[in-house]
């Protein structure tokens, strides 16, 4: 591999290789100018601040002088308190039994069974058999750590071959820790299998929360998504909808939500902005709010755009650390019999703060996202004391930049990868980070200029994948990055190729993974979200747009004209079956028509469809015949990333590079008809990422 690594010996010497490393990029990448060399170094200074403000500020976590204590008199609970929190624990299960805060006696959900307030579970099943929920339990307990700066304490059980088939074949150990001078706690859980165990599915691991029903009522994820919510009774009195998590509201205690619809799913986002999201006790004489805070997604599953949910009601708010949410099986993390494994999930913060009356709730979400920016400045974190969790001063760098060259498009010039997503992923094939469910993953953003900068990374062994915005198909660099402790890896210019066989005839949407750019229809005036009415941008997730379809091609399907149709307002977002009553479904045909005035080219045409989402569908395309039989392509039944219903633009991306003989493009009107063949349910279906056709080289016929 090209590239150069420098084992770390100190922080001083670290930085001053950083620079050395920093301006031989700049050299490798022929940057002749102090411009670009300035350009280069402002864009690492972020990395370059962080590590120096954590040596020269070490004491920056500590916001009072409080002592951390940690009560063990009670035989089967445990009490830590730092003087601003103090949580409850049962022992040896590690059930968080009572959160107090700054004399709020409990925020937890305590009129619920003591094994339904706070908990780590797993959803898991053995190859083949139906799934698994298991709240873990832990059968020991040990003090990790115990000072008037900070308590570590373990709940954690062993897994045994008597337990096989009836729980999770895992060794799983749940981390907390208290700190003084911290307004919360932090969590994470180590998995561990040796080898010889036996072979396990394992679609979900969270942390839940389950808060006070009668303090906490509204919830909070991102500036313009918030609002009060309804209560989990107005749930129950509620008209299930399609499917049990949707629930029309119509006998609710406030009057206010009558006629809305709520759906958790509707709360959902993808990991790169799932980073702070909670509720907030706005009772208007002491409003607190309880918020879930991320520092890193490396221990997440499939990838930064991997959509999950937050918060919901309840009030309920989660740490996702894995799911098979808007990608379904193909993410699960699958084991073989005797496969070995250890990952660490975490740490998590879950964080408490509260104001004042005068100024009011809003502050509470603004103190929230300014902690979630200062656990990110700290991270990776430098108090945990396993052994298994990779501190700052051991985790390594991998540098460079992503060029693209598209020989038909803009004269081949090699042009800079403009807000490239680059991330390490366990080694697999190109595109596999998007069901990459077991290791860790580390991505960020290229700059304008197509330079990258991936920090903190785990050591081990992996692959460097990227997709550029406004370019089809995924780059894997072709040769295995090592990662070793404290090393830094400098990467030549890396050039992106993507698929293309010829010059474009016509296209429709815009490559970037999401059917955001085509018409989301307006909701049905009885079955809105209130929340989402003024946000345009987030129309998409009201609930039962997919029906809207039937409604407005009740009988003929979409047809598209190139060049005459407008693919915001005339390509429906989903392609979806047509409701024909009596809960019977019929498959949809969407016709693209376009002119080919020119003289046939010899060879192969290539049509590159990219689809967003796909769920339980069987999508076939055909040239200019609409009966022919076999099509020219079929995908075969593929998918099962639910995005349809759970109100999503996307789910597993997947690009087709169609070869059409030539001798099925007409001179003159050509139709290509797509048809989504299955039918059963309204919510099986595509949605497209970006379709567009090529000619081969010129060659007359």
């Amino acid at each position: 591999m090209k590239g150069r690594v420098v084992r770390k010996r100190s922080k001083r010497f670290f930085l001053l290789c950083w620079l050395g490393l920093t301006l031989r990029l700049v050299f490798l990448l022929g940057a002749s100018s102090e411009k670009t060399s300035f350009r280069f170094l402002f864009a690492c200074m972020p990395f370059i601040s962080r590590r120096t403000l954590r040596e020269s500020n070490p004491s920056q976590w500590t916001s009072s002088n409080s002592t951390v204590i940690l009560n063990t008199k009670k035989r089967q609970q445990l009490v830590v308190d730092n003087g601003i929190v103090s949580v409850k624990f049962s022992r040896p299960e590690g059930y968080i039994l009572q959160m107090s805060y700054k004399g709020i006696n409990n925020i937890l959900a305590d009129e619920n069974e003591e094994q339904d307030r706070g908990y780590l579970d797993v959803v898991w099943n053995t190859p083949g058999k139906s799934s698994n929920f298991q709240r873990i339990v832990g059968t020991n307990f040990s003090v990790i750590a115990a000072d008037e700066n900070m308590v570590e304490l373990s709940f954690s059980r062993t897994w045994t071959s008597s337990m096989n088939g009836s729980s999770v074949p895992m060794n799983i150990d749940i981390r907390y820790i208290l700190r003084s001078g911290d307004s919360g706690f932090y969590s994470y859980a180590i998995f561990d299998r040796p080898e010889g165990w036996p072979a396990v599915e394992i679609d979900q691991i969270r942390i839940v929360f389950k808060l006070k029903k009668s303090r906490f009522n509204y919830m909070a994820m991102a500036d313009d998504r918030q609002r009060k919510m309804p209560t989990k009774r107005d749930r129950e009195t509620g008209q299930i909808l399609a499917y049990p998590e949707a629930v029309l509201l119509t006998r609710p205690v406030n009057p206010e939500f009558r006629g809305e619809v709520d759906d958790k799913y509707q709360y959902s986002c993808e990991n790169k902005d799932n980073t702070v999201h909670g509720w907030v006790s706005d009772d208007g004489n002491a409003p607190v709010g309880f918020w879930m805070i991320t520092p890193s997604n490396e221990f997440r599953n499939a990838g930064p755009i991997k959509q999950d949910l937050t918060s919901h009601v309840g009030p309920i708010t989660l740490q996702m650390f894995v799911s098979t949410h808007y990608a379904g099986k193909e993410v699960t993390m699958a084991f073989q019999e005797g496969e070995a494994y250890k990952k660490v999930f975490g740490p998590v913060f879950a964080y408490v703060n509260s104001a004042s009356r005068e100024d009011g709730t809003l502050s509470l979400w603004s103190d929230a996202v300014q902690q979630q920016a200062k656990e990110v400045r700290n991270w990776p974190y430098e108090f945990p004391k396993s052994e298994d969790f990779v501190p700052p001063s051991q985790r390594g760098i991998v540098l460079g930049r992503l060029l693209v060259k598209d020989s038909y498009f803009r004269g081949g010039r090699l042009l800079y990868a403009n807000n490239a997503y680059v991330g390490l992923a366990l080694p697999g094939d190109t595109g596999s980070w998007q069901t990459e469910s077991k290791g860790y993953q580390f991505w960020t953003q290229a700059d304008t200029k197509g330079f990258f900068l991936i920090n903190n990374i785990v050591p081990g062994d992996y692959n460097l994948y990227a997709w550029v915005p406004g370019f089809i198909g995924d780059y894997r660099y072709n040769v295995t990055i090592t990662v070793s402790k404290g090393g830094v890896i400098t990467l030549d210019s890396l050039v992106y190729v993507p698929p293309r066989s010829g010059p474009t005839i016509w296209e429709i949407g815009f490559p970037d993974r999401t059917a955001a750019e085509f018409y989301v229809p307006d909701p049905y005036p009885t079955l809105m979200n209130k929340l989402y009415n003024e946000q345009h941008s987030d129309k998409f997730r009201q609930y039962g747009l997919w029906e809207r379809y039937t409604d407005l091609y009740p009988n003929d399907d979409l047809v598209y004209t190139v060049g005459v149709s407008n693919y915001n307002k005339d390509w429906f977002y989903a392609h979806v079956t047509r409701n024909a009553g009596n809960k019977t479904y019929q498959p949809t045909t969407w016709q693209i028509i376009f002119e080919h005035p020119d003289q046939i080219v010899r060879g192969n045409y290539t049509l590159q469809l990219a689809l967003a989402c796909t769920n339980d569908a069987d999508l076939q395309v055909r040239f200019n015949d609409p009966g022919a039989d076999p099509p020219d392509f079929a995908s075969g039944k593929i998918g099962g990333d639910s995005a349809i219903a759970r109100h999503g633009l996307h789910g597993l991306h997947r690009l087709f590079s169609i070869n059409v003989p030539s001798d099925r493009i007409l001179k003159g009107t050509n139709t290509i008809y797509l048809k989504q063949s299955r039918a059963r349910n309204p919510f099986q279906g595509v949605m497209y990422d970006y379709i567009r056709l090529e000619r081969p080289p010129l060659t007359l016929i």
